[in-house]
């Protein structure tokens, strides 16, 4: 596993130079101040539409805060030491982290996004698929994840969405149960 998760690893990271421009915006657009007020906007926008749209927000807005603990709690516990630290011959194309690199967070939270987005709008949920894949080659390709740390913060992603949206639809059930049975026969 481990040779092939190298092999994959050279063969995305040494991808042309000219692609970096485009991955390097995946990898690190988040920590800009313009993507996070479109984002903050994009959910406003959803919110303000009410039913599919703000449900979709509201749960996307939970998943990805779990999905990112997840990797927190999983890189605290299960050490596994990222290529631009273990490998010399990493490209690395953003600054260097040195934190361990388990499961990807960057791969998870936009994995829990798109999980909501496909559940509750369907094929609306396609374009953050794409995203999420992008996403996680793009850390790869900058040097700071194996592909088996993006599979894992996929997974992870996931999984916390998973959790989320079964814990709200269980919520329904039981409210609406509740209600049934408060109503005048």
């Amino acid at each position: 596993m481990r040779e092939f998760d190298l092999e994959v690893f050279y063969w995305i990271n040494r991808w042309p130079d000219a692609w970096s421009p485009v991955f390097h915006l995946l990898s690190e657009a988040n920590k800009q101040t313009w993507f996070r007020v479109t984002m903050g906007l994009l959910v406003l926008a959803m919110v303000w539409r009410k039913g599919a749209p703000r449900k979709t927000a509201l749960l996307a807005m939970a998943a990805w805060p779990l999905s990112n603990e997840i990797t927190d709690q999983l890189k605290g516990g299960f050490q596994m030491l990222r290529p631009c630290v273990e490998l010399a011959d990493a490209f690395l194309r953003v600054e260097r982290l040195t934190s361990f690199g388990t499961a990807s967070a960057h791969a998870a939270n936009m994995a829990a996004i798109a999980y909501v987005f496909c559940r509750y709008l369907g094929p609306w949920g396609v374009p953050w698929v794409i995203v999420a894949f992008l996403t996680g080659l793009s850390r790869v390709y900058v040097g700071v994840h194996y592909p088996s740390q993006v599979l894992f913060g996929w997974l992870c992603g996931t999984f916390a969405a998973f959790l989320v949206t079964e814990t709200y639809e269980a919520f329904v059930r039981w409210r609406d149960a509740r209600r049934r049975e408060d109503a005048p026969a």
